[in-house]
């Protein structure tokens, strides 16, 4: 099967969501790419630079901030942090296993700054999710 094309930020802020985003469109396309690591994990995961799997939903009627200069900063620092570089094609269960490895909770408010979504701690309950679980799975969406 094709790896799923994800930039850095992008690691982390699926470990934190629980099934909002910034529209109805989005929330499906990323409930999809989560559902599908949930209930995969060997599903693999290619690391790209830019937009991904991810930002392809990104609602074309609000500002799009997925080339700007801060969220390029947030890709490489996390993709360093975990121990990937562009290209790199890991499972994500591996991704996991270094996230819960080399990123404490944290790590999100500084990395993570200047994301919109920081103050709602989403991310940083993920990463702390993934450091508790023994198995380093994704949980289950809240219902509604």
């Amino acid at each position: 099967m094709t790896p799923i094309e994800l930039r850095g930020h992008h690691l982390l802020c699926l470990l934190g969501y629980r099934g909002k985003g910034y529209s109805d469109g989005f929330c499906a396309n990323m409930t999809g790419i989560y559902e599908r690591l949930r209930r995969d994990p060997e599903t693999t995961i290619r690391l790209t630079v830019g937009p991904d799997a991810v930002c392809a939903a990104f609602p074309a009627d609000q500002p799009s901030h997925c080339e700007n200069a801060s969220v390029y900063r947030k890709d490489a620092e996390i993709a360093g942090l975990v121990g990937m570089q562009p290209g790199d094609i890991w499972s994500w269960s591996a991704i996991c296993e270094a996230v819960a490895a080399r990123v404490r909770p944290d790590d999100i408010a500084t990395i993570c700054r200047d994301c919109r979504w920081e103050p709602y701690g989403l991310c940083r309950e993920g990463v702390a999710h993934i450091h508790a679980d023994p198995d380093r799975r994704l949980r289950e969406l809240p219902e509604g």
